[in-house]
């Protein structure tokens, strides 16, 4: 048996170090660490509240919307305090236009650039993924980057400025639209379906989410996405890094009467309610002091001495004592999308998949949100600070599951606990053994000789990790 140590890894946000135990060429046993301790939990302690909105953005500079609707909602809970409804729509279309704006980057600049590699030159496919996705180069990107900044224009109308926005606050959102404003946004949103339905689809919107079997997506034969389908059936991507089929939804987007996308859990082929009180936070793999308790309870203690069996700063998190899988693909699955079910417990193929059929959905769910702004309609409730309470945020970030759990007393957070969507996917071994994810997804992967083996670069840009995010 040999060891291989993989990492750093390009494209991604943050540091992440796999270890692959190989024998005979396949992946025996890995182990993925987040080598990076970060402490934004311990700094949230002591202080205002409010002090939430301002700093849990700063985790991260490409998904700080997801970080502040979390943080909101968390502190809204604590305060009793239920956004208006049009405040709701408001912070719910700011949330999805990052979320967006996520996919299509995690697509054309962290995922697409590998099959540009020399490494496959020769195949039938390889001339065409040079020209629209060689890194910094590609005529794919170029349009996907300009597309990208022309759609964020909608944080400069609602949000005042991204990332770290304090636009979302826990009675709603500061900014109220007028007509002017709703005008603008139907504009850009007119402006980014062409682009989505031109270079990246190459077709109508809803006729993707209308696919609803494995067959049906890989006939689909137009656009950029025609391309990674093709390049997915070559290399067989479908069975690259297969997951559980456990997946977790916090429910995306909440909305008056619910959130667009639904909650729960979908395991055994079969969708359960969540039950968040399920979720605990195990440390026996971490470099962390403490025992497993749920995030209410939880503390972030750094163990200093990074004593064996302990080999990552990150947490290990499970649901009723069992790992899960989160990000667009579990959303869409728990939604009950047809083509997502069909996905189920698949691998590369089904994670990318899932995201393009995300952005398809999404786009009607953005245009739906600016045709009901009610310009003069109230955005803001108001609400006073608990001098003890507590409260949980759960949302959905582009890659998946986020949640903020506050404990306040005598009016100051004595407690914060964050578990971010790569927390979930790339988190260590628990105390029974149980891998994370990842870890589960790259044992039985076939390595060849490489430093940082392609197959492995594929499954971990598949779940499109956000290192910093992981540990606080």
């Amino acid at each position: 048996m040999t060891r291989l140590v993989v990492g750093p890894f390009n494209r991604v946000e943050g540091d992440l170090e796999v270890t692959l135990e190989v024998e005979e060429g396949r992946v025996a046993r890995a182990q993925v660490n987040a080598p990076l301790y970060r402490g934004f939990e311990r700094m949230l302690e002591g202080r205002d509240p409010r002090d939430a909105l301002v700093i849990t953005p700063r985790i991260c500079g490409i998904c700080s919307i997801s970080q502040s609707a979390a943080a909101a909602q968390a502190l809204g809970q604590a305060m009793g305090l239920t956004p208006t409804p049009q405040g709701a729509a408001m912070a719910a279309l700011i949330h999805a236009a990052e979320n967006v704006a996520d996919h299509l980057t995690h697509f054309h600049l962290f995922f697409m650039p590998d099959f540009a590699r020399p490494a496959y030159a020769g195949r039938p496919w390889h001339s065409r993924a040079v020209d629209r996705f060689t890194a910094l180069e590609g005529s794919a990107q170029r349009t996907a980057v300009q597309a990208r900044a022309e759609l964020l224009h909608i944080m400069g109308l609602l949000a005042g400025k991204w990332p770290h926005t304090l636009a979302i606050q826990p009675g709603g959102v500061t900014r109220a639209p007028g007509l002017r404003e709703k005008t603008r946004l139907q504009a850009t949103l007119r402006a980014f379906r062409r682009y989505l339905e031109g270079p990246l689809f190459g077709g109508p919107l809803e006729e993707f989410a209308a696919l609803d079997c494995l067959d049906g997506l890989m006939a689909w034969g137009r656009g950029d996405v025609a391309l990674f389908l093709e390049i997915a059936a070559d290399l067989d991507l479908a069975n690259l890094g297969q997951g559980s089929g456990r997946y977790l939804s916090f429910g995306a987007y909440p909305l008056e009467n619910g959130p667009v996308f639904a909650r729960g859990v979908w395991a055994g082929g079969t969708l359960s309610p969540l039950d968040p009180g399920q979720i605990r936070e195990d440390l026996s793999h971490a470099w962390m002091q403490g025992e497993t308790a749920h995030p209410l309870d939880g503390r972030t203690v750094p163990d200093e001495a990074m004593a064996a069996p302990a080999y990552s700063w990150c947490k290990a998190p499970r649901l009723a004592g069992q790992s899960v899988e989160v990000g667009a693909l579990a959303r869409q699955v728990v939604d009950g999308h047809p083509l997502a079910r069909a996905l189920a417990g698949g691998g590369v193929l089904a994670r990318v998949a899932g995201r393009l059929l995300e952005l398809a959905r999404t786009q009607a769910v953005m245009e739906r949100l600016v045709e009901g702004i009610e310009p003069g309609a109230s955005y803001m409730t108001q609400g006073k600070l608990p001098r003890h309470g507590s409260g949980a945020g759960l949302v959905e970030a582009a890659r998946g599951a986020l949640g903020h759990w506050m404990r306040i007393e005598n009016g100051r957070v004595a407690g914060y606990q964050i578990i971010a969507p790569t927390t979930w996917n790339f988190s260590p071994r628990d105390a029974a053994g149980q891998p994370g994810p990842l870890e589960a997804a790259l044992e039985g992967l076939a390595v060849g000789g490489e430093a940082v083996p392609l197959a492995v670069q594929h499954v971990v840009r598949s779940f499109d990790p956000c290192m910093v995010c992981t540990v606080h």
